[in-house]
């Protein structure tokens, strides 16, 4: 991972040095999934243009409503595109501004090895313990989770082990703390590099939830802001794209 942020920031110095000496710091509210990729464009970013980004993880319809109730962020990447299109409508967000960033994977995981099969029979087995995923209302990864259970006939079944996260980020430690058997997670929580870091999970068929297309939206409060406009340019970056699938994302 550090050979590919070294390169990554190496052949995105010169394409995106800015022309402007003064480093600007933009508010960013940031889908609880992307929690890590955040990071490492973060370090990317400060390297190349000198700005520097105040990031906030979390829900992403916790953070639709609080932009709307006047919250101070500059740039909004959900977990959705939903919600950033209604930004758009609300005129909270600058016109021609949203992009998809990532297209997310959703993955049932357990922290323990060999937990988790490769066909997903676990959520089947009569020993499965509790079983966490995220607030629906609020989190897309919860609501793909629901599509899943539902398209595998185990909605029912499952319902009384089910625990909820408010974020894919509480999901996933309540699994990494043994709250829960198997969590329903974003694969980029549990990637490093490309590999899994620790446990097991299923990669789950695309057809059996809608796409998660990620998108990004400059807020009306970062029109201005030189470091929310570097940001979003970084993002649509090849070679950032390249650093953003490697946390199992598509695009």
């Amino acid at each position: 991972m550090r050979l590919l942020l070294s390169s990554v920031s190496v052949l995105l110095c010169a394409a995106l040095a800015h022309t402007n000496t003064l480093a600007a710091e933009a508010q960013v509210a940031v889908a609880a999934n992307f929690a890590e990729p955040i990071k490492a464009v973060a370090a990317v970013l400060q390297k190349t243009t000198g700005h520097t980004l105040k990031i906030s993880t979390g829900a992403s319809g916790a953070f639709y409503t609080q932009i709307r109730n006047g919250a101070p962020f500059d740039v909004f990447l959900s977990a959705d595109n939903e919600r950033p299109e209604m930004l758009e409508k609300d005129g909270l967000a600058q016109p021609g501004t949203r992009f998809t960033y990532a297209t997310g994977k959703l993955v049932p995981w357990s922290v323990k090895p060999g937990r988790v099969d490769g066909q997903g029979a676990v959520l089947k087995a009569a020993d499965l313990g509790k079983v966490a995923f995220a607030n629906p209302k609020t989190a897309p990864y919860g609501a793909a989770a629901v599509q899943v259970l539902d398209k595998l006939g185990l909605k029912d079944a499952v319902a009384p082990k089910l625990v909820q996260g408010e974020s894919i980020g509480q999901t996933f430690n309540f699994v990494k703390t043994g709250n829960a058997d198997v969590g329903f997670v974003a694969m980029s929580q549990v990637l490093e590099g490309g590999q899994l870091k620790e446990g097991s999970m299923w990669v789950i068929p695309q057809a059996s939830y809608d796409p998660i297309r990620q998108d990004a939206v400059l807020l009306k409060k970062g029109a201005d802001n030189e470091a929310a406009k570097a940001l979003l340019q970084l993002l649509q970056s090849p070679n950032v794209k390249d650093l953003i699938r490697s946390y199992g994302y598509d695009l």
